[in-house]
């Protein structure tokens, strides 16, 4: 993960990024959007991919739902030097994407936890996927409000 960025105070807007914007960026979205609801924190949150697909990944949407966040609605959304430079902070899920930052918009990677590379599939690996997620958009949400 690289050094977290200082963000401004006012609503902060994070837009979270992987290749196809239909699994990983899709729920670290879903998850902060939900973080945000639960708590009344005020954080602007979007979501895009370097080289957006055209569906969600059903083993994401389906694990969020197994934990009460609903993605279904979501369609994954190509990523735009415009979308870079509105954003306070962007923030890279995985090695496979990359994002320059635009106009002075930090960007962060977050190393997630890969559990196919450990020969776990399927349901499994897709729930531990969301928890690495949820644990580090708790740790995000933290940091932007406190």
């Amino acid at each position: 993960m690289t050094t977290p960025q200082t963000i401004s105070p006012s609503t902060p807007h994070v837009l979270f990024v992987c290749v196809k914007n239909g699994g990983k960026s899709q729920m670290a979205a879903g998850l902060m959007r939900q973080a945000v609801r639960d708590d009344g924190t005020d954080i602007a949150v979007s979501s895009a991919g370097t080289k957006a697909g055209t569906a969600l990944n059903a083993q994401s949407v389906q694990s969020l739902a197994e934990v009460g966040v609903d993605i279904s609605d979501q369609v994954p959304q190509q990523l735009t030097e415009d979308m870079v430079r509105d954003a306070d902070l962007v923030v890279v899920l995985g090695s496979e994407a990359h994002v320059e930052p635009v106009g002075g918009t930090p960007v962060e990677v977050w190393e997630t936890d890969e559990p196919s590379l450990r020969g776990i599939e399927g349901a499994e690996r897709m729930a531990l996927v969301r928890d690495d997620i949820a644990a580090r958009v708790g740790q995000l949400q933290q940091r932007l409000t406190h």
